[in-house]
């Protein structure tokens, strides 16, 4: 998946809740064992890492690609702002 559409997709999820703005507690990184990616939802192979995260107050946590992971944190802070900002909707309209 190519990385810029790779964060519209993180930022849509970031948006309908379907991942966390909240920050994470711990985080710890393995071999992954086939996980499914809350990000962009392909499997992470037995020949890379898995990144969980436990959010805050043990509400849960997540299992992301280490790129996923990386893009996921640095997508939460924008994805607080409205989505009718500038840069947001103009990434949305160059990608769409």
């Amino acid at each position: 998946m190519k990385i810029e559409a790779l964060r519209l997709l993180i930022r849509e999820k970031l948006e309908d809740g379907r991942l966390p703005h909240e920050r994470i507690s711990r985080v710890q990184s393995r071999p992954a064992d086939g996980e499914k990616c809350d990000a962009c939802e392909r499997r992470i192979t037995m020949a890379q890492f898995v990144v969980t995260g436990t959010i805050l107050a043990g509400r849960g946590s997540i299992q992301l690609h280490v790129q996923c992971f990386q893009l996921w944190d640095a997508e939460r802070p924008r994805a607080i702002a409205s989505p009718q900002d500038s840069a947001f909707a103009a990434d949305i309209a160059r990608v769409g």
